[in-house]
């Protein structure tokens, strides 16, 4: 099944064994002017970077590294106490030219390509919806991708992340670090806090940006950590890994 999703093989050298099992997988836009740049970039030994897998545009899938092994793509991330993230994770990139190049709304194919992608991804390794995440999370001061047009709700249709709840009140934090404590449990690296509440609202609130702390804010992630503890009692065996066309 796995070998039917790949639509052809082109190993990259950057690589080696990982230090910690399989517990996440990080997406990713490849940020550059075009899709044959930023495979060439992939497959570079100079470039010290790579993915487990790539999707073009066109929703065709490349295999680059090895599930197995240890692909270079988070660079210095955190995400639940883990700071070796390319040791605990799989890296897809998706190409798009990103925030510097044109931002746009990824394609249909690649996002129809994605989901049996990353639910047999899932099922091999019995990762948890919510240990699906961008690049952005694990590297809030770092990163924006996959960015505020990724359709992070794709994939939540299918139990492959976390949904978006919809908060039922405002929570508004009398003290912040009670807020920041929580954010931290439920894995951003808050180091720098209004780079975390930015990665936080680009994940889960993208049409309001701001790096600022404000009662739905508070109240979107109080709802995330209950729906979070539901969804890590997610048998990667259930159908919900079955159905998973669009």
């Amino acid at each position: 099944m796995m070998d039917e999703l790949i639509h052809r093989d082109c190993p990259s050298p950057n690589w080696n064994e990982r230090k910690l099992p399989i517990s996440m997988v990080v997406l990713h836009y490849t940020g550059m002017e075009s899709g044959q740049a930023a495979l060439e970039r992939l497959c570079d030994p100079a470039a010290e970077v790579s993915a487990h897998y790539l999707i073009e545009e066109d929703g065709k899938v490349i295999r680059l590294v090895p599930e197995e092994k240890r692909a270079w793509h988070a660079g210095r991330s955190y995400w639940r106490g883990i700071t070796d993230v390319n040791s605990a994770s799989i890296g897809i990139e998706i190409v798009n030219p990103g925030h510097e190049f044109g931002y746009r709304p990824f394609t249909e194919a690649q996002m129809e390509a994605l989901v049996p992608l990353l639910a047999g991804i899932m099922a091999r390794h019995n990762i948890a919806p919510a240990n699906v995440v961008g690049h952005s999370d694990v590297a809030p001061a770092r990163k924006q991708d996959p960015g505020e047009l990724f359709e992070w709700e794709v994939l939540a249709r299918y139990g492959l992340a976390l949904p978006t709840p919809r908060p039922r009140i405002r929570l508004l934090h009398e003290n912040p670090g009670a807020f920041f404590l929580s954010l931290e449990r439920f894995g951003y690296d808050i180091s720098d806090k209004a780079a975390a509440i930015t990665a936080f609202q680009r994940r889960f609130r993208p049409r309001i940006i701001d790096g600022e702390l404000d009662g739905e804010v508070g109240a979107l992630l109080f709802e995330l950590l209950i729906a979070r503890d539901v969804a890590e009692s997610y048998d990667a065996d259930d159908e919900g890994f079955e159905d998973y066309s669009i």
